[in-house]
């Protein structure tokens, strides 16, 4: 029984016998601080700071013309390496009229001849188009549906000719639209001018002239003879950056013997009319901004080689100096199709201007550049441009486009403007950056905060932080900063970097360094003051409450660097556009002394004098100005 007894009392002891108090609740207080290490060192706020900028970027793009349908498009547009555009409504302002019109038969015509010709003329406009025009007010018409369609439809409205009168009295039966591989349209149905069946054709000039055998000049319908002379007025229009539209017709009589596909031949020509749609005006300086800041810009259009050719002119995307090499910067649609993958794949890096495209060739362009490791944007407005809008990693439909490319598409451009593209970009690499920022400060921190409190035992000091003292440097850090740096405005300075890589590491070796050194020289610098303060064996409240204080002005002043980072500017500039960030450095500033004043024992502070607290904000207050020599330095040097 003794010995049951004693066994019992082995197995059985108090809690007080195998755990004094002071051994709990030091073990309790280290597990406390080693909890706190954890929250500090895990940046529980990168997931908030990286939303916080995704939200601000988009409710700011929208306010520039860029409605944000896709949330990650934000900070993938600032990775764009290319951009394929379209031409008409993006880089031209989609106001079309008719500039000039090349019709045989209205020359040196009879009165009698000529009203019949415009009569046919316009009955090849009116009957062979789905456009409209709305005479809401007293200006000029408005135009509804396509532009080049309305262009001609204000021609006839200025030559007192009534589209509705010519349409309807027309009576159709059957209608082939537009497409991009076919490059016309037609319209048939039975003439009241001609009384008979008739077939009107209207597309590329050069597609239906190749349909033509018979022309209807002065004297009537006659063989086509002149051919050649009309393809050189054609290209000295679309020389000049104007876009053509050619007619033509055939009568048919009885349609019985007939099939569609075969009668779109032997047609008699018309004539074409040279449309001008007038260049934006903030193009070329916005297409300058893209090759400046290291982007690809290739046009990608249905429109003839040489009126893309001038576009492409006209905004800067090559030169004369270029001419002898010309070849390699522009390809036609049929061209690209027919060069296998490998040939096509090396064509595109230099490739400038895609002219007579179809859909299946901008889809094709987007897949060859992205393997090829280039991060692709891709706009459009049509439904036929919905497979490449959805292929490339960033798809920009127009305000003015269809339903299902605005749904294919990631962001919107409500303007239709090119320069809305160009302010996207700026957004999206100050939104990744200022993710950069938080991610700066907040290792910095890190590093001195964990190295603090791991050397600080060493030195005799078991807490130099304490617990509430590491949460509200947690506070700063993770909250605070999140906020402060994810509401920064961007800078036209990160419009003079080349594009970040796609799949980069997010922390940059100037980064890294810019931690370590940072990082080191305040651990270094914390670690001086505790040995000083530790000079006669003990510390007391008084000195730990400076050390505190020290702490966290020198991470107060160094969120200043941190909003700078990557830039060449005064901490102070643009402060007035970021509100939030005078608001923050404010809170903590204030919540810094009102803790060491008034937190007592619950922050471990007591008081410090007024001459204390003006050595410390002086003196720590050395980081912001070494930080703005440093960048002053820099800027001078760049």
């Amino acid at each position: 029984s003794l010995g049951y007894g004693v066994a019992t009392h082995w197995l059985s002891p108090t809690v007080r016998e195998w755990l004094p108090l002071d051994v709990g609740l030091a073990l309790l207080n280290y597990f406390m601080v080693a909890v706190t290490i954890i929250v500090v060192a895990v940046p529980e706020g990168l997931a908030m700071s990286v939303t916080l900028s995704l939200a601000y970027s988009m409710r700011r793009m929208t306010a520039e013309n860029n409605l944000v349908r896709r949330m990650h498009a934000c900070e993938t547009i600032g990775a764009t390496t290319v951009i394929c555009s379209d031409k008409t409504g993006t880089l031209t302002c989609n106001q079309m009229h008719v500039h000039e019109t090349c019709i045989p038969g209205l020359v040196e015509a009879e009165p009698a001849q000529a009203t019949h010709v415009r009569q046919v003329l316009a009955e090849a406009i009116a009957a062979n188009s789905t456009a409209d025009l709305e005479y809401a007010t007293q200006a000029l018409p408005t135009v509804i549906g396509n532009a080049t369609e309305g262009a001609l439809l204000l021609w006839l409205d200025q030559q007192n000719l009534d589209y509705l009168d010519y349409r309807y009295n027309f009576d159709l039966s059957s209608q082939g639209a537009f497409s991009a591989e076919k490059k016309y349209m037609t319209s048939l149905g039975k003439s009241p001018i001609l009384q008979e069946e008739v077939l009107y054709v209207k597309g590329a000039p050069e597609v239906v002239l190749k349909r033509c055998d018979y022309q209807l000049s002065a004297g009537g319908v006659m063989p086509l003879t002149e051919r050649a002379a009309i393809i050189k007025t054609l290209q000295d229009y679309q020389s000049r950056g104007m876009r053509t539209l050619g007619f033509a017709y055939r009568p048919l009589g009885d349609l019985k013997h007939f099939k569609i596909t075969e009668i779109e031949r032997h047609l008699v020509w018309l004539g074409f009319f040279a449309i001008i749609d007038p260049l934006r005006d903030d193009v070329p300086a916005a297409v300058k901004a893209c090759l400046r800041a290291g982007i690809q810009v290739k046009i990608v259009t249905g429109d003839s080689p040489q009126t893309a050719r001038e576009i492409g002119r006209q905004i800067g995307l090559w030169h004369q100096t270029e001419e002898v090499n010309f070849k390699a910067l522009h390809l036609t649609g049929p061209e690209f199709a027919a060069m296998d993958d490998d040939t096509a794949r090396e064509a595109v890096k230099s490739l400038k201007i895609l002219s007579r495209a179809c859909p299946l060739d901008k889809l094709r362009l987007v897949k060859l550049l992205q393997q090829s490791g280039e991060v692709v944007g891709v706009t459009g407005d049509g439904t036929n441009d919905a497979a490449a809008l959805k292929q490339a990693q960033v798809g920009l439909a127009m305000g003015s486009g269809t339903a299902i490319a605005k749904e294919a598409s990631d962001i919107i451009l409500l303007d239709d403007s090119f320069s809305s593209i160009v302010n996207a970009v700026l957004w999206g690499r100050s939104l990744y950056e200022n993710i950069q920022k938080f991610l700066l400060f907040q290792l910095t921190i890190n590093v001195v905060a964990l190295g603090t409190a791991l050397l600080g035992p060493f030195i005799g000091i078991e807490l130099p932080l304490t617990v509430t003292q590491m949460l509200w440097v947690n506070l700063i850090m993770d909250t605070f900063a999140a906020l402060a740096l994810a509401t920064e405005p961007p800078n036209p300075e990160v419009l003079g970097r080349s594009p970040r890589q796609a799949e980069a590491f997010i922390i940059t070796g100037a980064m890294a360094k810019q931690i370590a050194f940072l990082g080191c020289g305040f651990l270094v610098l914390m670690v001086g003051i505790l040995e000083y303060e530790m000079r006669d064996g003990t510390i007391n409240t008084y000195e730990l409450s400076v050390f505190f204080a020290i702490f966290v002005f020198l991470q107060l002043w160094n969120l200043f660097n941190a909003r700078c980072f990557g830039l060449s500017i005064s901490a102070f500039t643009g402060l007035s556009k970021n509100p939030a960030f005078s608001a923050i450095i404010a809170t903590i500033f204030i919540g810094q002394v009102a803790m060491v004043q008034w937190g007592s024992s619950a922050f471990r502070t007591v008081p410090l004098a007024c001459r204390d607290w003006l050595w410390i904000i002086g003196g720590t207050s050395f980081v912001l100005w070494f930080g703005e020599i440093w960048r002053k330095v820099q800027g001078s040097s760049q």
